[in-house]
């Protein structure tokens, strides 16, 4: 696997100038991708809007990881390209969490040496690195003890540290895949609202891959479901629940709605392979 921190620290750490901003934020065209058993994407078109909290769903091996590494630079495109504002990869900071936390971390630093790494690697001296390590604890309210070394820490608190590490850089965007597919249900429930609360506190474009529906639907604004490969939008859904998010929220008839519509689109993608 690539190094796990220059994955997520990664692009020109220069702020662009939001007069040339343009929506939407990442613009997809014409991006393909073959292996020697299949055609994983084929002129795939897609935008992703700015400030959104996207969450990537389709059948199995459809291609939800391959597309975000493809953005995120990690594995080359066969054709088409990638554009951040109209500008390339290598003009932005964007972060990426892997899934398995155990091998994305460092275990030979404590955490918070983990988590400031990404600016060490950028040449910021190390007063600055630790006040902004610490500014970010204080303003999402990280209550783990960073002092440790990773193998001392849960898993949801390894993970949620991995996540830390990919916001210390402030990134235009957030890449998380399937960051919780690891974790048992009791962490998996708390990442979720660790989630919600970087996500409300930064809005930070973010697309989040997920295997699972209920998980995809609660925390996102939009779930792109893709069919089986060559992959293709099938549906760009929308879920406005106001934020944070909570058990209630599973029960109430928006929630039920978005996820049995989205559920039978991916049943009917499902049974067409």
């Amino acid at each position: 696997m690539a190094n796990p921190a220059l994955s997520v620290a990664t692009g020109s750490a220069s702020v662009p100038d939001e007069s040339h901003r343009t929506a939407p934020h990442v613009t997809i065209r014409g991006l393909s991708k073959h292996y020697a058993d299949a055609t994983i994407y084929d002129r795939f078109d897609f935008d992703i809007p700015r400030g959104k909290l996207i969450s990537v769903f389709g059948p199995n091996g459809c291609g939800k990881s391959t597309l975000i590494n493809m953005i995120a630079g990690l594995v080359p495109a066969d054709a088409g390209e990638v554009l951040f504002d109209g500008r390339p990869l290598s003009g932005i900071r964007f972060g990426y969490v892997f899934q398995n936390y155990r091998e994305a971390l460092f275990p030979w630093l404590r955490a918070f040496d983990n988590i400031a790494y990404p600016l060490k690697l950028m040449g910021i001296p190390t007063p600055e690195r630790n006040q902004r390590v610490e500014r970010l604890i204080s303003h999402l309210g990280v209550k783990i003890d960073l002092a440790l070394y990773p193998y001392q820490l849960s898993g949801g608190q390894q993970q949620l540290v991995s996540i830390m590490r990919a916001l210390i850089i402030e990134p235009e965007i957030l890449f998380l895949d399937e960051p919780f597919s690891a974790l048992d249900y009791e962490m998996t429930l708390f990442m979720r609202d660790q989630l919600q609360r970087v996500f409300i506190e930064t809005k930070t474009t973010t697309v989040l891959v997920s295997h699972d529906l209920e998980e995809a639907v609660y925390l996102s604004d939009y779930v792109l479901l893709l069919s089986r490969h060559p992959a293709r939008v099938v549906e760009f859904v929308p879920y406005d629940a106001p934020r944070p998010r909570t058990d209630r929220t599973m029960s109430e008839a928006g929630f039920i709605a978005t996820k049995a519509h989205c559920l039978k689109l991916f049943q009917r993608e499902v049974h067409r392979g």
